[in-house]
């Protein structure tokens, strides 16, 4: 489509003679690439017998790039290639940061309820931050969701006893049983792959989920532990300054994402998407205060909670 930008409220006609000769001036205000909150289309028509003006007013609504750039790609000329090796870079990084955590629970550098926090916060968050290096569409997710699904394998064959991996037990489990590894870490493991599988880096309940989980419920045993004096009403086992964590630290660390990721076009930052942030970290800080998620397991009503609010927010 052949047009002329310009600006809809500064544009100026030029002043037309009797001699000239042309069937129509097209002006287009459009505020698409890549994403379009709203666009603007005005056309003017004219010619000897009719003059006509059309105004056509589009808005939509997108959070999404239906083509996102691929500068933070590995190889962007073989995206097959390109996904290959982001898949291994990204399982180094995570197991990287998995083996120091487990050398620092080995030495007891940190107390083992604080260390076990520590990898709660940190691998989720570490390996979102490998996503742009895969390509767009369902063969980058697909490849993405291999390094946490390899861990949903880790996890039944450490937790069922068949793998015997005491450093991992020591590091993801709050009292040394092996069996630990069947509820929180397998539905931790679970969350990611689905985020990737399912959400990918182009939905923010793919954010909410991961950070809820990740910051937010681990920080807000960190919090609820030094600071929690003061308990719920409801819950003795929770305290008010750790819910208030959970919400701030899923909420923040939400927001953050949603710039890093908006930085590589996979999604469009607004107050709006801010707004259902809020929103969804509330719900689950809230439902990670009930004595439900301390019979069931935090991991799995806060993921729960954040796919099901996101869903109906985002």
């Amino acid at each position: 489509m052949a047009a002329t930008a310009v600006s809809f409220f500064s544009c100026t006609i030029p002043k037309l003679s009797s001699s000239t000769k042309l069937n129509s001036f097209i002006f287009v205000t459009h505020f698409p690439p890549p994403f379009s909150s709203t666009s603007l289309s005005v056309a003017t028509a004219t010619n000897a017998d009719k003059l006509s003006n059309v105004l056509s007013f589009r808005f939509t609504k997108s959070r999404r790039n239906p083509t996102p750039p691929v500068a933070a790609m590995i190889y962007p000329q073989n995206p097959v290639l390109s996904d290959i090796f982001a898949n291994v870079f990204s399982g180094i990084v995570a197991l990287s940061v998995l083996r120091f955590w487990e050398e620092t629970a080995k030495r007891d550098l940190f107390d083992q309820k604080l260390n076990r926090k520590l990898v709660h916060i940190s691998i989720g968050l570490v390996f979102m931050l490998c996503w742009p290096l895969f390509s767009s569409g369902y063969r980058g997710a697909i490849l993405a969701a291999i390094t946490p699904g390899v861990n949903i394998i880790r996890m039944l064959l450490i937790g069922s006893g068949i793998w015997k991996d005491e450093a991992t037990v020591k590091s993801m489990s709050r009292y040394g049983d092996y069996r630990e590894l069947l509820k929180g870490p397998l539905y931790y493991a679970t969350t990611i792959t689905v985020a990737c599988a399912v959400y990918w880096r182009t939905s923010p309940i793919a954010v909410a989920a991961i950070c809820n989980l990740c910051a937010g419920d681990g920080i807000a045993d960190i919090v609820g532990r030094r600071f929690g004096k003061q308990k719920l009403p409801y819950n003795r086992d929770k305290s008010i300054a750790g819910s208030v964590a959970m919400a701030t630290a899923g909420f923040v660390a939400s927001v953050g994402f949603m710039y890093y990721f908006a930085h590589f076009g996979y999604i469009q930052e607004s107050w709006e998407m801010v707004l259902g942030f809020l929103i969804v970290s509330l719900a689950s800080a809230v439902v990670e205060s009930l004595p439900i998620s301390t019979e069931l397991d935090d991991n799995l009503t806060v993921t729960l909670t954040s796919i099901f609010v996101g869903s109906l927010v985002f």
